[in-house]
């Protein structure tokens, strides 16, 4: 065995929350640095991960936040840096229970993934870092419930898809007012592409896509020094998951949606992932990414009410059906005639130990409610075309057969109440879920809602709108809407409220409900309330 260096033993303490006295080349930021130039807390906090114990705060030195310079990422140099933290029970930091230092590590753009163990379960806590004559705004974290504690309500909210170029993050604000307990973040966090077909409202800063580790760290600054994100992730924790933006449009595990060799595709999905871990309030232990790899699917529960298991549909899927050049590299409609491959049951959106996982932790759940938290539509869209039925191959109609065995899994092990979210459509859905969408003797077995996007154009609203009789298990579809979905959970129903702003390319803009529904207990499907 060897022996711990000095960074573990602090790594360690600073985790179990335990005051230490580190050496001063460690402490150059964290007391000894005065910043005279730039705020090393621009980028904000965040906390996420959270456990009956405890949780994960981030934050990222960065005094100089869109700086791309790779040797001096956001303005900061040398080796790993050291800040304070404190950890309180009153927004006030008045009465402290924990304080000490975490690692700002180099390696890893000097982001702080503060690992907090050893707490009370089922409470709120406040906190914020300290580095020199500099202090981070205060934000909020919680302990979850302990094991089996019996809990009566939960509000939380679901978002995904916000591209800086389109709109302004007002949703995110709204959704902040809330005062929700958690909410989770189904994709599309950032947008790595320039916009250069539709107008736009606001630019992104380096004029490039991003491809690269310093170009995907400069897009995610530029992303978190948005005050109305940098709001909400202060006063709310964060479960996180991704879509395909984060790396590239539709990809596929290491498919490209414009055909590059797949071994050079996983460089950049590596830089991209470096950069997604180095901004997100996530678990070092769990999802350190090593390479091109780097696990964020992971399980939450709150007592006996809800548990969320958040997954992952891009990172271990099979390749997109009838992938080929010119033009069937991202999204592309295929017919059973055109494209057989689409319905071949070795195929999956999951990766098979992914969906293993996903199985036993249905079937073994003990919880009243069962959230699926995943990226994309899961229910059937039928479109007509050349008069035959067609289906995209980007969501999981391009995976029917791992729909069928997750849909099929659930009606037979009978998990209780299971509902389904997801994003990336630009577009509000609320859908009953059946394990064969062309069988109307087939089961209603779990209930979807699909969010809207926070500031992303929404898709032409005509196509699947005239799509819809032909898809009766979709209740409500509307995507020229900007927005979020709120969610107030009780042990009888679940209350689903689409919240849509005014108009994405206003600031200030206002908010209101669209549709709200129910589903009841013991009752899968989509109710109007």
């Amino acid at each position: 065995m060897k022996s711990p260096t000095r960074r573990r033993l602090l790594k360690g303490a600073a985790g179990a929350g335990l005051v230490v006295v580190a050496a001063p080349a460690l402490l150059r930021y964290a007391a000894a640095q005065s910043w005279r130039v730039g705020d090393p807390f621009s980028l904000g906090v965040a906390s996420g991960a959270p456990r009956p114990d405890g949780f994960v705060l981030w934050t990222r030195l960065a005094p100089e936040p869109q700086s791309i310079n790779p040797l001096t990422p956001g303005g900061m140099s040398g080796g790993d840096a050291t800040v304070g933290y404190e950890i309180a029970n009153d927004p006030g930091m008045h009465d402290v229970v924990r304080h000490g230092e975490a690692i700002a590590e180099q390696a890893f753009a000097y982001s702080v993934h503060l690992d907090v163990r050893g707490l009370p379960p089922g409470r709120p806590y406040w906190y914020r870092f300290t580095s020199g004559d500099a202090a981070s705004r205060v934000g909020r974290a919680a302990t979850l419930p302990a094991p089996g504690t019996a809990l009566e309500r939960l509000r939380f909210g679901f978002v995904s898809c916000s591209n800086y170029e389109h709109g302004y993050f007002s949703a995110y604000r709204h959704l902040a007012d809330e005062n929700p307990e958690f909410v989770i973040f189904l994709g599309d966090y950032i947008y790595e592409y320039i916009e250069e077909r539709r107008p736009v409202v606001r630019r992104h800063s380096d004029g490039i896509e991003a491809a690269t580790l310093p170009t995907y760290r400069n897009r995610y600054a530029q992303y978190r020094l948005d005050p109305d994100l940098q709001r909400l992730h202060a006063e709310a924790p964060a479960l996180v998951t991704w879509d395909d933006h984060e790396v590239q449009n539709d990809y596929a595990d290491k498919w490209s949606e414009y055909f590059d060799d797949p071994e050079q595709f996983l460089v950049r999905r590596a830089a991209a992932y470096r950069a997604f871990y180095e901004h997100m309030p996530v678990r070092p232990i769990l999802s350190r990414p090593e390479g091109p790899a780097m696990r964020i699917y992971d399980r939450f529960t709150f007592g006996d009410l809800i548990e969320i298991s958040l997954i992952d549909g891009r990172q271990y899927r099979s390749r997109e059906a009838c992938y080929g050049p010119p033009d069937k590299g991202g999204t592309h409609l295929e017919t059973d005639a055109s494209c057989p491959e689409r319905r071949d049951a070795g195929r999956t959106m999951l990766g098979f130990a992914q969906e293993a996982w996903l199985n036993t932790g249905l079937a073994h759940s003990q919880a009243q409610w069962n959230l699926i938290a995943q990226d994309v539509l899961m229910a059937q869209l039928r479109i007509r075309q050349d008069n035959a039925d067609a289906f995209s191959t980007d969501d999981w109609d391009g995976y029917p057969a791992n729909r069928t065995r997750l849909l099929k899994r659930i009606q037979n092990t009978r998990v209780s109440n299971p509902v389904v979210i997801g994003g990336d459509a630009h577009s509000f859905f609320a859908n009953d879920l059946r394990p064969d969408f062309l069988d109307p003797a087939s089961p209603v077995v779990a209930t979807e809602f699909v969010g809207t996007s926070i500031s992303a154009y929404g898709p032409p609203y005509d196509v699947t709108a005239r799509a819809l009789p032909d898809n009766p298990h979709i209740h409500f579809f509307e995507s020229r809407r900007r927005g979020y979905v709120a969610i107030d959970l009780e042990r009888s129903h679940m209350q689903v409220r689409m919240r849509m702003v005014s108009d994405a390319a206003d600031a200030k803009a206002d908010i209101a409900t669209l549709r709200t529904f129910a589903v009841e207990g013991g009752r899968p499907g989509v109710v109007a309330a």
